[in-house]
């Protein structure tokens, strides 16, 4: 896989700086994913950018799981964290826990304590959020921050024995109450929670908080550079002071960059997982979801993820990248390797009359007119076939140049065809069209005849393939939230469509995964969950042009 993060970024240049001055003498950096849901699109960016950087310059990559809330975790979110990195074509060099180290994370609480850096405080949620105070106003002092040492020994260790209820006490770690850094004013390191861990089982009682364990873990491991989102700048210096109270040998060094945004995009884990739990969305990988599981069933390719993340680059301020950008870079990515095929999603019925009535015969068109080394393949025709609604009108505007009465149009690959009489449902609305068809006129016979303005796409009625076509648009109308309004009202209600079609006999066999560009309408993937051996299912990717320009 081409490598191409050489493109100047200012953390690119402290890792260049770091080795040339010999304060590393090789890289490690890590991804270290929460496993309490699946991946999405910004994740790909933090992937991208720690595996990358490491390649480099030659150094490695841990991926660890920061499993320290069991409540919240689960084994399923592991297995598709996994999935999801080697889709996207990296291969981590480490695979480590949080829990794994959670012994030595306790001994080092221990030593805190021992320092008088740690205290066991009983005040309850509620209190602890009134003395921690305001941006404007300094906290106030824990009644319980003068335990002594031995007494907060004891107590920590009946914790851990668990000897209190879940809320009952906290560790937390001894700093400044008046600090200006809210994050300073004695944050809790570690809680009681009385919940079977997926990893430890139900070993451990006490769980750290993740501002304790995460810079505890990047030293353990050697990390040189831990790079994380912007919401973290005003947690370095805890970063700092826990590396350096907790008296580790390793120091890393944390750096800050903004993390992704896209319009009318989720991209919030936790709205993720309400979206999934209250039936908004059929799954994590519903393809309406930002999910890299849900983009990779919808169809998108790992390489224009790859592209796009590269594209927007690494930069400090946070900003909001149009979601047509990314568009662009799957287009872009699936053009050259996409076969052309024809699929009708709204099928109105043509009827050939002067048409031999049992003729079937077969027509050669190309699978890509762009490139003729994908060959070509056999299209049956007929007397009967499937046209788009679309394609035909009984009193067109001016400038329609498809199909309405007296008016004649190419077959896509086949013979020109005029529209002579149709016949319309009890409703009067217009279920088949007849039409009479030039025979002088087929494609591929050097015919230089008289033209048409309007070609369009169709299918062999007498043996096309049912199949159900799902179009998304995006799933959140507004990114700018109202006052008193969730993210749930922002919901598009039209966020998919749901069409019954038919496609070329010649995809029948086609398999979930399988990417093609329907004439006219898109790019489309075969839907992984709900194809079966009776049913073809297909995702439209994206649409065929874009007016977003690189």
């Amino acid at each position: 896989m081409e490598n191409k993060t050489a493109s100047s970024n200012f953390i690119r240049n402290i890792v260049m700086e770091d080795l040339e001055t010999g304060k590393h003498s090789k890289i490690i950096t890590r991804f270290p994913p929460e496993p309490n849901g699946y991946l999405h699109i910004g994740h790909a960016k933090s992937i991208i950018l720690n595996f990358e950087l490491a390649d480099e310059f030659s150094g490695k990559t841990n991926l660890r799981f920061d499993d320290t809330n069991p409540a919240k975790e689960d084994k399923e979110y592991v297995n598709s964290i996994e999935e999801d990195i080697k889709w996207l074509g990296y291969k981590w060099d480490e695979l480590f826990f949080a829990s794994n180290y959670f012994d030595e994370m306790y001994d080092r609480a221990v030593l805190l304590i021992k320092n008088n850096k740690a205290y066991v405080c009983d005040l309850t949620a509620g209190d602890m959020k009134e003395y921690r105070g305001t941006l404007r106003e300094p906290g106030k002092e824990s009644p319980y921050k003068n335990r002594t040492v031995e007494e907060n020994l004891d107590l920590f260790d009946r914790m851990r024995k668990g000897e209190f209820a879940d809320g009952e006490k906290v560790l937390r770690a001894k700093i400044d109450m008046s600090s200006p850094n809210i994050n300073m004013r004695d944050p809790i390191i570690y809680r009681m929670s009385h919940a079977v861990h997926h990893n430890t089982g139900d070993k451990w009682c006490i769980y750290p908080m993740y501002d304790y364990a995460h810079p505890i873990e990047d030293a353990i491991e050697g990390i040189t550079h831990s790079i994380c989102t912007l919401e973290f700048e005003d947690h370095r210096p805890l970063y700092d002071w826990v590396i350096n109270n907790c008296e580790m040998e390793n120091k890393p060094r944390q750096i800050e960059f903004a993390r992704l945004n896209i319009t009318n995009t989720v991209m919030s884990k936790r709205n993720l997982k309400q979206l999934v739990d209250e039936g908004v969305v059929d799954a994590w990988d519903d393809p309406r979801m930002p999910t890299i599981a849900g983009l990779r069933r919808r169809g998108y390719t790992a390489n224009a993820i790859r592209n796009f993340c590269r594209e927007i680059g690494v930069a400090k301020a946070n900003s909001t990248v149009d979601g047509q950008m990314l568009e662009h870079f799957i287009r872009e990515d699936l053009s050259p390797k996409t076969p052309r095929t024809m699929a009708v999603l709204k099928p109105l019925k043509v009827v050939i009359t002067n048409y031999p009535e049992s003729q079937v015969e077969m027509l050669t068109i190309e699978n890509n007119q762009d490139d003729a080394a994908m060959g070509t393949r056999q299209v049956s025709f007929s007397k009967e076939i499937y046209i788009e609604q679309e394609d035909f009108m009984e009193n067109p505007p001016k400038k329609y140049f498809r199909l309405f009465p007296g008016n004649e149009v190419r077959l896509k690959g086949a013979y020109f065809i005029k529209c002579n009489d149709l016949v319309k449902d009890s409703e009067g609305n217009v279920s088949e069209i007849h039409c009479t068809y030039d025979i002088e006129t087929k494609s591929g016979t050097g015919f230089t005849g008289r033209k048409v303005k309007g070609t369009i796409h169709w299918v062999d009625a007498t043996n096309a393939v049912p199949a159900e076509f799902r179009l998304y648009e995006p799933l959140i109308l507004d990114e700018e939230q109202e006052e008193g309004k969730t993210f749930l009202d922002q919901i598009n209600p039209n966020s998919i469509e749901i069409l019954q079609g038919f496609v070329e006999p010649n995809m029948e066999s086609s398999k979930a995964q399988d990417k093609f560009q329907f004439f006219r309408h898109g790019y489309f993937n075969v839907d992984s969950r709900y194809t079966s051996q009776d049913k073809l299912v297909f995702n439209r990717i994206v649409s065929l042009k874009s007016s977003f320009k690189i």
